[in-house]
């Protein structure tokens, strides 16, 4: 699909047209990556849990990984739901 570049003050951009944002499931926000020449634009999505990992192990080094909550539940209680 050809389409034009324009300019916007200092910088350039295009028009992607909304059929290709909706099959792209492209919203507010995009990630731009630069291969071989070429712009790849991937739809921005936020990770839940994302950098848990290397926090987790942060916090192994510092010691800093006990329990909050004692790891002993008596479920034959009877006030107990999952």
């Amino acid at each position: 699909m050809k389409t034009a570049v324009v300019k916007i003050g200092n910088s350039k951009g295009i028009r992607i047209p909304k059929t290709v944002l909706d099959a792209c499931h492209i919203e507010d926000q995009v990630d731009l990556l630069v291969e071989k020449n070429k712009i790849i634009i991937i739809p921005f999505k936020v990770k839940p849990r994302g950098g848990w990992e290397a926090q987790f192990k942060e916090m192994a080094l510092k010691n800093d990984d006990k329990l909050i909550i004692p790891d002993s539940i008596d479920l034959e209680l009877r006030d107990w739901e999952w």
